[in-house]
This record gives C-alpha cells, structure tokens and sequence, in this order.
C-alpha cells in the first residue's frame, strides 16, 4: 500500500526551485511534523472535527505538498483564501470540502462549481449574491455563513444572523456551517473570549442541523466550550506556538539554513553592515552567511549597539546575528564557537532550539508572518517520514 513520502510526491510534486547547490538558503519542511500536529490538535478536540487552514501558500510553506500529506493524513475539510487556492487544494484532495475565506464574487461563481468549493458568506450583499447565483445555476454545493461575534472584520451581525435564522431551512440559502473568529484566543485571560463563546452559542441554537465553527488554534486550547462542531486550526500546525507564554506544544516544522560565504576577523571597535550599527567589542569573528530579508529573515532582527537581534547556529553553537541584515546577507559573531567553522558550513537561523517565535520576537512580529515570507527563492526541501 503506497505511503508517506511516495504518495505526498506524486499528488504534489515539488515546487519548481533552483538546485541545491544553485541557491544559498535551503529551507526544509517536514509533512509529518504538521500531520503530527494536526493529530495532537484533533486529539484535544474531543467529538469536534479538525479542519486545516491552508490560506496563504499553507502559510508560506507550500500549498500543494501540505494539503497532500494532510489529505492522507485524514484531514477532510479545509479553509483557503481565494479560488484560486481552492483549486491547488481541490487537485490534492479530491473529496475534501473546501471553504473560501474571502467569499462570494459572481465573478467567482462559475469557479466554485467547477472546484466545488463553498463560499464563506460574510455580508448580507454577499448572501443576496450568493442566493441569486444559486437560483440561476440549480447549484447545491452549499456555503458557510460568518457572523461578527467580536472580531470587528467579516461577517454579518448578529441581529441579522437571528434575522435570518428562520428562514435558512425555508429559503435556498444552501448554509453547511456557521462560522465565527476569536479575537484574542492567544490570551485566555481576556473576558472577550467568553463574551464571544456566549453569543456564538446563543445564535448556534437559532440554527439547529448545522454545524458550527469557532475555534481556531489558540481557540481550541480554550477548552471544549469553544470547540463546537469544527476546528479550524492554521498557525499551530506549522509550528507557531499556540499558547503564548507557555512551552509551545506543537512541532518544529521547518528548518532555515544559509551557506557561509566568507569568514573575516574583526578588530575591536570596527563596525560591521550597512550604517555601521553595531561595533565589536573585541577581537571577533564573523561568518557572513547566504541569507537575507530576500529570504524572509527579516531586517527587524538585525544586531546593534543599541538591542540584540536575532540568532542562528554555527557548528552546534547559537550565535548572535551582527549588524544589519541585508537583502542577500546577514552577518553572525562566531568568536565563541569553540569548533572550527569552513566556508560552505550551514548557519541554521530557523530551526533546533531556533524557533519560529524566536525568529518573529526578534523582529518585533509574528510567527504567521515569518512564514508566509520564507520559500521565495530557497531551495526548498520536503520530508516525510515513512509510516506517518
């Protein structure tokens, strides 16, 4: 029986990039740490099912290969942003249904029966859209309907979702899922998650027979109040940690290394990197690594005289990243590696004790968006273990 690896590569074969040897970063992704942590997700979830969001590239690590190990994995429902996902998810998982985040077009309408996809309804324009489209076509594919519980963003209101709730059995409106977001699930002390949970519930009962949606990945680590029918996890499967403040209970899923270029000696109070921002303190040496903002290491987690930047591993040692990260390049203090270090030897800035939290802290951000900026122009690389 095909498995694993064999099969994530022949339902999604790699992203065309250069060559190993042609590129100086290579980032490698590993399937089964997500499939990993799309089980320990579903594993809290108790009767509720375990989507996975895939929106944005699956985070930036690649649609086609993530939705093909999940697919295999088990995952049967997924959310993207746009069709044109949908239809890279759709190719991946043939049975799956796919939910469209940023909704209903009538310019889209066509698409959605040819990927069989189903809108996320977010307006009361949307929903008027949506049922004409649906009246014209005979089509049956159904859609979810997201109500604004606290978010601010898309969704219809509440009073026009308890408006609407008599007439969703009687009217063609085709709703499979009623859907809402958490805004401050990261943090569980905040009274709006309550707030949310409550109201969610309230409208859910305007609704009977269908299925419910609020949870995402911190949302999930709420408890069993928040988690419904379905979950609909992103972030936490690539490795950003649910929980902030708390160890992170998810995988590693990626590893960012860059090919050391040049090793240079650094007399004390020179400087090093664009504006000369930082400035040895010693006798140092510095490994100038094939890595840059060009790479999605962002220049936010440059080394100055002023605050610490960021960090990568040199010959099993975590180093501090000097200076300013340039677009191909970024320059890491090696002085205190007590083993030797070549031209040619990886700097891993992503990856070991590296997190991807790590990384964003270091520039002032997030994890999602440290994602969704690495692969651009690395050699990426797609592991799988056998047997998962």
């Amino acid at each position: 029986m095909e498995t694993g690896l064999a099969r994530v590569e022949r339902l999604a074969p790699a992203i065309a990039a250069p060559a190993a040897p042609e590129t100086g970063s290579t980032l490698t992704v590993d399937l089964a740490a997500i499939v990993a942590n799309w089980r320990a997700l579903g594993a809290r979830l108790l009767a509720a099912e375990c989507a996975a969001v895939v929106k944005a590239n699956a985070y930036g690590l690649g649609l086609a290969q993530v939705t093909a190990a999940l697919a295999q994995a088990g995952c049967k429902t997924f959310f993207v942003a746009d069709l044109a996902e949908a239809r890279t998810v759709r190719s991946r998982a043939p049975e799956a249904a796919i939910y469209v985040l940023d909704g209903f077009t009538p310019d889209w309408g066509d698409g959605f029966i040819d990927v069989n996809a189903r809108p996320v309804i977010n307006s009361t324009t949307e929903l008027a859209e949506w049922d004409a489209f649906v009246a014209a076509h005979s089509w049956r594919g159904g859609a979810a309907l997201q109500v604004d519980t606290g978010m601010r963003r898309l969704g219809i209101t509440p009073e026009e979702a308890a408006a609407l709730a008599p007439r969703v059995h009687t009217e063609n409106h085709g709703v499979a899922l009623l859907m809402s977001h958490l805004a401050c699930a990261q943090n569980p002390d905040s009274p709006l998650n309550a707030r949310q949970i409550a109201l969610f519930r309230e409208l859910h009962a305007l609704y009977p027979g269908v299925p419910a949606s609020l949870a995402n990945s911190s949302g999930i680590f709420l408890g069993d109040a928040a988690h419904f029918d379905l979950a609909r996890p992103g972030a936490a499967l690539y490795g950003v940690n649910p929980t902030p403040g708390q160890p992170n209970p998810m995988q590693s899923v990626l590893e960012l290394t860059g090919r050391i270029l040049q090793l240079r000696g650094v007399a004390r109070d020179d400087t090093v990197g664009y504006d000369a921002t930082w400035t040895a303190k010693r006798p140092s040496r510095i490994a100038v690594a094939a890595l840059g903002y060009a790479d999605g290491l962002l220049r936010a987690g440059s080394g100055s005289d002023e605050r610490s930047g960021g960090a990568a591993i040199v010959a099993g040692k975590r180093c501090p990243i000097v200076g300013r990260i340039s677009m191909d390049l970024v320059c890491i203090d090696v002085t205190d590696v007590e083993g030797a270090v070549h031209r040619g030897d990886p700097a891993t800035v992503i990856g070991g004790e590296i997190g991807i939290d790590d990384v964003a802290a270091a520039a002032g951000t997030i994890g999602y968006e440290i994602l969704t900026r690495l692969g651009l122009r690395s050699h990426v690389v797609y592991r799988y273990a056998q047997g998962e």
